[in-house]
């Protein structure tokens, strides 16, 4: 269980980090959201979006990684498993993406879905 809240905690700092470099303009925003944004204004909302979830993974992790109690062990299970589905299909939207997200965020997604994926099998 301290492998997966390990992977977790790196997979969802590397997506904050990733967003805001986006923010910051160190990374062009053409690289990202497959290339369809049409402008650096529209993908900020889609950034800002997308580290409000990472934060909200990161603190749901790492409760994970610290719960005892066995009585969240299913609703711990189901948001795990939630939380796989989503980056599985996150994982397959980038690789129909643009070369950065093919390279990148592909592997740091694959990550997440590893992770989600050991917290929700684990047996703790």
């Amino acid at each position: 269980m301290k492998t997966a809240v390990f992977m977790g905690i790196i997979f969802y700092s590397l997506t904050i980090l990733i967003h805001f470099l986006i923010i910051s303009k160190s990374i062009p925003f053409t690289w990202v959201n497959g290339g369809r944004s049409e402008s650096f204004a529209e993908q900020i909302p889609i950034s800002v979006v997308n580290v409000i979830i990472s934060i909200i993974g990161l603190v749901f992790t790492m409760f994970v990684g610290r719960c005892k109690l066995q009585k969240y062990k299913r609703a711990i299970t189901v948001i795990c498993w939630f939380f796989v589905v989503l980056w599985s299909f996150g994982f397959i939207q980038q690789l129909f993406g643009t070369p950065f997200e093919k390279v990148v965020c592909s592997i740091v997604l694959l990550l997440g879905v590893m992770s989600n994926l050991r917290m929700a099998i684990e047996k703790k």
